[in-house]
């Protein structure tokens, strides 16, 4: 196992690594909207959020040396399936066919106040 880290990325806010590679999958951990240089959330429309949120992945994906491109499977964190909608047309900027196998959920709350939080499974 090999811890992936990048200060690109938002730093994780518990015991947790930004990712994990593991012989040739990585292990993103759900990732939100904060800013990477200042931890800080500072967008709070949910496309902003979910275009930051993948930037982050996409910056933690190449640190492993992989891609957006390598996703095999992704888990969607919503706290308003309201939300959906617009998460979904941004998510779909992100991705290409075929599209990564996934899941959607709503979700209560998350550890931080955002609307939404994903994690996803790489290819290298």
């Amino acid at each position: 196992m090999e811890e992936i880290s990048t200060d690109d990325a938002p730093a994780s806010i518990g015991p947790y690594s930004q990712a994990i590679r593991y012989g040739d999958t990585v292990y993103v951990s759900g990732q939100g909207p904060a800013n990477p240089e200042t931890r800080e959330v500072e967008v709070e429309d949910i496309r902003e959020q979910t275009a930051q949120t993948l930037e982050n992945i996409a910056a933690i994906l190449e640190a492993a040396g992989t891609s957006l491109e390598n996703i095999v499977k992704a888990n969607v964190y919503v706290t308003d399936m309201n939300n959906y909608d617009a998460v979904n047309d941004v998510y779909a900027e992100y991705m290409s066919e075929p599209f990564p196998a996934r899941c959607a959920v709503e979700v209560s709350e998350l550890p931080i106040d955002i609307g939404v939080e994903i994690e996803v499974v790489a290819a290298v």
